[in-house]
C-alpha cells in the first residue's frame, strides 16, 4: 500500500495553497493507492486572522490634505488650509493630529466671521493651526489634559470613556488615518483663550 500525505495551507477564500510538504510511505497491498489529504487547521485559522487583519486595517494611500478633501463633511476646512498655504506643511512628513471641523461646526460662527477669517491670511493660519497638534494620536489614545498646538497655543482635551472632546468641541467622526497622520472631525471651530470671531456687517 502506498501512503501519500500532502500538508497544505488553506487560504481566507477556502482555496489551498500549494504543497507546505509531501511525504510518501509506501508498501505493496493489491496494487491500491491510498490518499490522504492533511490540513493544518491551527495554521490555517493563523493565516485566516493574519489575511482578516491585513485586509481590516489596509494602509492609507492619502495624505492630510487629501484625506481632508476626501471626508465630504469638511469643504470649509479644506478650503482654509488652501487659502492659509498650509497644504505643503500638512502634505509633509508629520505625523500631525487634525481636528477638523465639519460644516456644521463653521455655520455655528457668527455672521460674516467666517468670510472675514478667509480674508485676513495671517489670522486664518493661525486659527486652523491651532486645530493641528504634532503627532499620531488616535482618539482611543487621547488623554485629558493640555496639548500644545501648532499654533503655539495649548489645547484642553477632555476624555470620558469613549467621548473625547477638545476645548468643548465633540469628535464626531475619529480616525480617519492619513500618510501621514490622523484627522478627527469636531462640531465647532476651536480658538485659543480670549480668542474670538466677531460677527460683522454684511
Amino acid at each position: 500500500m502506498f501512503l501519500f500525505v500532502i500538508l497544505r495551507k488553506r487560504s481566507a477564500h477556502g482555496a489551498d495553497s500549494a504543497p507546505l510538504a509531501a511525504y510518501e510511505l509506501s508498501w505493496p497491498v493489491n496494487s491500491r493507492w491510498l490518499y490522504v489529504e492533511g490540513l493544518f487547521m491551527n495554521q490555517s485559522k493563523s493565516g485566516l486572522a493574519s489575511e482578516q487583519t491585513s485586509a481590516n486595517h489596509a494602509a492609507p494611500t492619502k495624505d492630510i490634505v487629501d484625506t481632508v478633501n476626501a471626508a465630504g463633511n469638511c469643504t470649509t476646512f479644506a478650503a482654509g488650509i488652501k487659502a492659509a498655504r498650509l497644504a505643503d506643511t500638512l502634505a509633509g512628513k508629520g505625523p500631525f493630529t487634525v481636528f477638523a471641523p465639519t460644516e456644521e461646526a463653521f455655520k455655528k460662527l457668527p455672521a460674516g466671521a467666517l468670510d472675514a477669517l478667509l480674508k485676513d491670511s495671517a489670522k486664518l493660519k493661525a486659527v486652523l493651526n491651532y486645530h493641528i497638534i504634532a503627532g499620531h494620536v488616535a482618539a482611543r489614545d487621547m488623554k485629558s489634559g493640555d496639548v500644545m498646538t501648532l499654533q503655539g497655543s495649548a489645547l484642553t482635551a477632555v476624555v470620558s470613556g469613549s467621548q473625547v472632546q477638545v476645548n468643548g468641541a465633540h469628535v464626531k467622526r475619529a480616525d480617519m488615518v492619513a500618510t501621514n497622520g490622523i484627522i478627527h472631525e469636531i462640531d465647532a471651530v476651536i480658538m485659543p483663550k480670549h480668542w474670538q470671531l466677531l460677527a460683522t456687517a454684511a
